[in-house]
């Protein structure tokens, strides 16, 4: 009698991209609550991502109006939703972590060359910087005046500190901090965004249920707590903020100059780690260089939010 052999073949099954990932560490730096109503419609997208994250912090960082409280006024609708997003992922965060890690930055504007204070927020940004070995992504959504003096206090966080700014008017609002890293920290890793967000509602395709009216309108309102939150502040995409968390969750995050969902970016000759808007024609969206970068993606990354957002419906 004969024995046969059968050789069965080995298949290595890889894990899921998300899972083989390390989680970038994220701190928030926000001005929800100002005058601007952007930064609730990109809290509620960003929380929407949450599981993608290991989020360090939320800062509120106005100054002007908006206060920590408008965060947690965001985590409340979060706490709603949660139990259906916790569903789809174990790795979102507890609504009580998150109001854990709320804290309140700088109210006022620098008034000096260089940060005479140390904000509660900026004490946060350097304890967990410090904490850290691994890269710490602070996305600036509003002021940068924590991150000001984050550095101010503490330069040697510039090791694993990464900052992606938005820049335009979040900078008008404090020029003197801004200035402040730019010249006495050249070193900084920092993509400074000053037109290339705009591609997030300038651009790209628009069409049927894309546009900035249409996408809330079917895919955001009526969507659980956060997506009422988002249209009761803003009925239309704005979301300036969002390319910072967009930049993170489609692209290499060690290469500002690659294409990402967040934006592609060039450096100048301000210093070895700074990256800022591609002022190339081609890349040009109303007058705003690099703005293409961003809305080149528009409907995969519209269509990736829209399927988290209708997991409130469920």
């Amino acid at each position: 009698m004969k024995t046969l052999l059968f050789l069965i073949p080995i298949v290595f099954f890889s894990c899921s991209q998300e899972s083989q990932e390390t989680r970038p560490q994220v701190i928030v730096s926000t001005d929800i609550g100002g005058s601007d109503p952007d930064d609730f419609q990109s809290m509620v997208h960003f929380f929407l991502y949450a599981d993608r994250f290991d989020i360090k912090g939320l800062v509120s960082s106005p100054p002007h109006d908006g206060r920590a409280s408008h965060i947690m006024e965001a985590i409340d609708a979060y706490e709603k939703d949660f139990p259906k997003m916790k569903a789809k992922s174990e790795k979102f965060p507890s609504p009580d972590y998150l109001r854990e890690i709320t804290k309140q930055g700088a109210i006022d504007a620098q008034k000096t060359p260089e940060p005479s204070e140390l904000s509660v927020g900026a004490q946060w940004i350097i304890s967990q910087a410090k904490d850290t070995d691994d890269p710490l992504y602070v996305l600036v959504w509003g002021s940068i005046t924590d991150v000001a003096q984050a550095l101010h206090d503490s330069p040697d966080i510039k090791k694993v500190l990464r900052v992606y700014s938005i820049g335009s008017w979040n900078t008008v609002q404090d020029s003197l901090s801004r200035d402040y890293i730019y010249h006495t920290h050249p070193d900084l890793w920092w993509i400074e965004s000053n037109t290339t967000f705009r591609g997030m509602y300038m651009g790209g395709y628009q069409e049927e249920d894309y546009g900035n009216l249409s996408f809330v309108e079917t895919h955001v309102k009526g969507h659980g707590a956060l997506g009422d939150l988002y249209y009761s502040q803003k009925k239309d995409i704005k979301m300036g903020d969002t390319p910072s968390v967009l930049y993170l969750l489609h692209g290499d995050p060690d290469n500002p100059e690659d294409e990402s969902w967040g934006g592609a970016y060039v450096r100048t000759n301000h210093g070895p780690q700074y990256w800022t808007d591609n002022p190339v024609d081609s890349l040009i969206e109303n007058n705003r260089p690099g703005a293409k970068t961003v809305n080149k993606f528009r409907k995969v990354y519209l269509d990736d939010w829209a399927g988290r957002m209708s997991w409130l419906t469920e």
